[in-house]
């Protein structure tokens, strides 16, 4: 595989993960891919289990240390830049606390050798039993609204397990800093006229997790995504008017 995806490296931001991270790292050391982590100012033990973990004869494993929390959007782009400077044009994001199955990061690298999109998405709606139903609701709701405003279909714009090409970064510029990060870059991709797939993937609940999600942030949440997206639209369509 390493010689096929050498390109290719997997890009993990992490913030207080020391209880999964671990288990996510040498599990990933399976697919013989290089791995970016972006701790994000983490206050427990993640970063000292990163350090302590020797990456494999074939593997890299690339550390990059925040001193401060600054946002998931913001250690996704460090990432991002991170790989474009170090010799990777794509990456696979993946989250840090063990709820995606990293068998199928072969489905995302299976999707991009057959149809070459620019973007996949996994999406965790082929199998929503386990999922909460706060969560379940908001996030049907959010990627249909967003796949509206995009102008192109997204089964799951909050998933955090994607394939990316770099190229995008190219002509996409990221404004926002934390949990919006991931749908602004799907509705600048939509609009720049990017291919963009989906792959079913599983989503992992541990017998401790404890959903936090919260009906009435969560629903706030959910309508500045939505008038986010609108705006950022906005400013998208003026400024191809003015250019153009």
């Amino acid at each position: 595989m390493k010689k096929t995806f050498d390109d290719i490296a997997l890009l993990i931001p992490a913030y207080n993960e020391a209880k999964y991270i671990e288990k996510v790292i040498y599990d990933a050391f399976l697919y013989d891919l290089d791995l970016i982590i972006v701790d994000d100012g983490s206050t427990d033990k993640t970063v000292d289990i990163i350090k302590g973990i020797k990456p494999r004869d074939d593997t890299k494993l690339h550390l990059i240390e925040h001193t401060v929390n600054k946002g998931k959007g913001i250690a996704l782009k460090t990432g991002f830049e991170y790989a474009k400077n170090n010799g990777y044009t794509k990456v696979i994001t993946l989250d840090a606390d063990g709820q995606h199955k990293m068998s199928e990061i072969k489905a995302f690298l299976k999707e991009y050798e057959e149809k070459k999109p620019s973007i996949i998405v996994g999406s965790r709606f082929g199998d929503t039993r386990d999922m909460p139903f706060v969560r379940k609701v908001t996030n049907i709701f959010t990627s249909w609204m967003i796949s509206k405003i995009a102008g192109k279909r997204i089964e799951d714009v909050q998933s955090g397990f994607r394939f990316i090409d770099l190229k995008v970064l190219e002509t996409v510029k990221l404004e926002t800093s934390n949990f919006d990060t991931e749908p602004e870059l799907l509705l600048k991709a939509s609009w720049e006229g990017y291919k963009i797939t989906n792959v079913p993937i599983t989503t992992i609940y541990h017998e401790d997790f404890v959903s936090h999600v919260n009906p009435f942030i969560d629903t706030i949440k959910f309508f500045k995504l939505v008038f986010r997206g609108l705006a950022l639209k906005r400013r998208y369509l003026n400024r191809s008017h003015t250019t153009g």
